[in-house]
């Protein structure tokens, strides 16, 4: 009885410290949105991985958006599964614009494409992904850059632009229609960050563009160098600002983003390598980054990091304080 009752302590015991010690979630090209004090994250991984939490520390796994593959992502992209990166989410009118990369790697056959929900509370009756299929496509040997990492951006009066790529030509915007699910005919993609000015797929590595404005400024993250490569990774953060959404973006001694510049914002450490694909949200008057690192301590797996932004007298970002 008593060794019974012993092991039944331990037991409980070990599983209140399991608990206590719940392991760092691993994602990849994390976004974050709260809806009624429940924060969601989006990532990378089959038909987009969710996670919700109230308290960005405790997190839950969600229903994944898409149970299956799209059959128009199928189509366009030889080689897609159903593993679908870097997502991007937004409220806007009272909708969820859920925009997300269709591709395999090192190709820029490459599509954007575009879901909406008007809840993420997987509960509600009125919950269901509708999925509005492509909105931008890159296609080898016509196109230069790649259709991925895609970010919307209203700009200060209200007009939606879309800025994605990686690698190849670099980092584009381009405006959208006013139901933002596609883009106006003939538009031709605006460059606003590249790393070389003679590129390729290999030679330009930079990625994964954030826009956000804090006023008078236009504030640009991307991520350089190298992802995905575990505790070999090199990816690092860099910012960039304008007073146009279209450009130029320069750093804070006055480097053009389009040939080389960028204020270094955060780069790895002994203990996380290779961090980056960041994005930013604004919760309760406060700046949040979020992002993906390699974890030294577990073989480089990506997991999830969120820092507080603070501001600089001269309004540059910087890493305050981690929270997760």
């Amino acid at each position: 009885m008593y060794r019974m009752l012993f092991f039944l302590v331990v037991g409980l015991f070990s599983a209140v410290l399991a608990q206590a010690q719940e392991p760092r979630i691993s994602v990849h090209d994390p976004v974050m949105i709260r809806e009624n004090g429940v924060f969601y994250i989006f990532a990378t991984g089959q038909g987009i991985s969710v996670w919700s939490s109230t308290d960005m520390q405790h997190w839950k796994r969600e229903k994944r958006v898409f149970d299956r593959a799209p059959e128009w992502a199928v189509e366009a992209v030889p080689g897609f599964r159903g593993h679908i990166w870097a997502p991007d989410i937004s409220w806007v009118d009272g909708r969820y614009y859920l925009y997300y990369s269709v591709s395999t790697f090192g190709k820029n056959g490459s599509c954007i494409g575009l879901a909406t929900n008007t809840t993420l509370d997987a509960n509600a009756p009125e919950y269901k992904w509708i999925d509005h299929g492509m909105v931008i496509r890159s296609v080898p040997g016509e196109h230069n850059w790649n259709a991925i990492d895609p970010n919307l951006i209203l700009d200060t009066e209200g007009k939606p632009w879309l800025s994605f790529g990686s690698f190849w030509d670099g980092l584009k915007l381009l405006p959208l229609q006013a139901d933002l699910k596609s883009v106006p005919p003939g538009e031709i993609p605006i460059t606003i960050a590249s790393r070389l000015a003679d590129t390729d797929k290999g030679a330009n590595p930079i990625e994964a563009p954030f826009i956000v404005y804090r006023a008078p400024y236009y504030y640009l993250f991307a991520s350089i160098d190298y992802c995905c490569k575990g505790v070999e990774s090199t990816y690092k953060m860099i910012v960039g600002r304008s007073r146009s959404l279209t450009g130029p973006y320069v750093d804070d001694v006055g480097r053009d983003l389009r040939t080389g510049g960028g204020r270094l914002l955060m780069e790895g450490d002994v203990n996380w390598h290779g961090v980056g694909h960041n994005a930013v949200v604004n919760v309760d008057s406060v700046d949040y980054l979020l992002f993906h690192a390699y974890d030294a301590a577990d073989n480089g797996r990506s997991k999830l990091r969120i820092v507080e932004l603070e501001w600089t007298e001269d309004a540059w970002p910087f890493p305050a304080t981690f929270i997760y």
